[in-house]
């Protein structure tokens, strides 16, 4: 089968598209045969060996994925070849023609929601539900703000937010950005490029702020969240690529929290009650994963380059 393969860390060259072993599954591990593969950031920190998980060498890269169960190993319960899934996480890495995974980390995929659309359910969607549900503590008739809600969490965010009951404010820097944020069922949709942004966030808060923040890009926005967060609000700080300084007083005066998570620090039994949450949205339609973009395997580098890229658009994908 084909793979994308790392022998050594470093820029999005060191992708390549190779002929690899096929899988085989042990007990309590599955087979896919991959449609789509999620392009997500971490894989970018990862490949460039800065991630806090280092692989070992080589590896393929890739946790998300989408597509029909090819083979099932002994003690498997409930999963059978044939079966549409999605996988939230690897043994063996997503960016192939097929992957092996254990059998908890493999999940239904309804009907309605399509192979490409599958592969970005994962990251995207467990983070989003973990940082509302789990982390912020969110409840109906709060007000959040999204800052940075045209890409894949972002968007899963909104339609968790709104479906939750959730004022939405959410943030694009481009236009079509905030078109997508704004089809997606956010309430308000501000341009975080504009001079005045936060001013507008001011005046739809009627002054309040928001109750939560979740933060795409904190090393450039924590300290302006937190100077117009609500008092005892939240901020789940998501992404991040530097440092930032900060004034404590802005947490003290509002008896605020700022909030961190990664979605590896999940329990194996969190893990399951968020995928039965969303594969519950899925199946009703209050969840539906954007794709933006569409590339071949082999373009695992053009995917790369573009998934850290801050003009995001829904999910990127691969297709083997």
């Amino acid at each position: 089968m084909k793979a994308i393969r790392v022998h050594e860390f470093g820029g999005p060259e060191v992708l390549n598209l190779e002929d690899a072993p096929e899988p085989t599954a042990g007990e309590w591990q599955v087979v896919v045969q991959v449609k789509a593969a999620g392009v997500n950031p971490y894989d970018t920190y990862m490949r460039q060996g800065t991630y806090a998980i280092k692989p070992d060498l080589p590896y393929t890269p890739g946790s998300d994925a989408a597509g029909i169960v090819e083979s099932v190993g002994p003690g498997v319960q409930g999963i059978a070849p044939g079966d549409r899934v999605y996988v939230g996480g690897t043994v063996s890495g997503a960016y192939a023609e097929k992957t092996l995974a254990d059998a908890w980390q493999v999940h239904r995929l309804p009907s309605n929601i399509s192979f490409a659309q599958g592969a970005g359910v994962n990251v995207p969607y467990a983070t989003a539900y973990r940082a509302l549900w789990r982390v912020a503590h969110a409840h109906a008739g709060e007000t959040i703000f999204i800052h940075g809600a045209s890409g894949g969490v972002g968007v899963a965010a909104v339609q968790l937010a709104r479906a939750g009951g959730l004022t939405v404010i959410g943030t694009g820097g481009t236009e079509r950005g905030r078109e997508l944020v704004t089809s997606q069922g956010a309430h308000y949709v501000l341009d975080h490029r504009a001079p005045g942004y936060l001013d507008e966030l001011r005046r739809i808060t009627m002054g309040r702020g928001p109750d939560v923040i979740l933060e795409m890009l904190a090393n450039v926005n924590l300290a302006k969240d937190l100077s117009v967060l609500a008092p005892r609000g939240r901020i789940v700080v998501i992404g991040n690529r530097g440092n930032i300084e900060i004034n404590p007083r802005e947490i003290m005066q509002r008896d605020a929290a700022i909030l961190g998570m990664v979605l590896w620090n999940t329990t194996r039994p969190e893990l399951a009650s968020i995928h039965a949450g969303i594969v519950a949205g899925l199946e009703n339609g209050s969840l539906s994963p954007v794709v933006g973009t569409e590339l071949p395997l082999g373009e695992a580098a053009q995917a790369h380059r573009a998934v850290i890229e801050q003009n995001a658009y829904g999910k990127i994908v691969l297709v083997p």
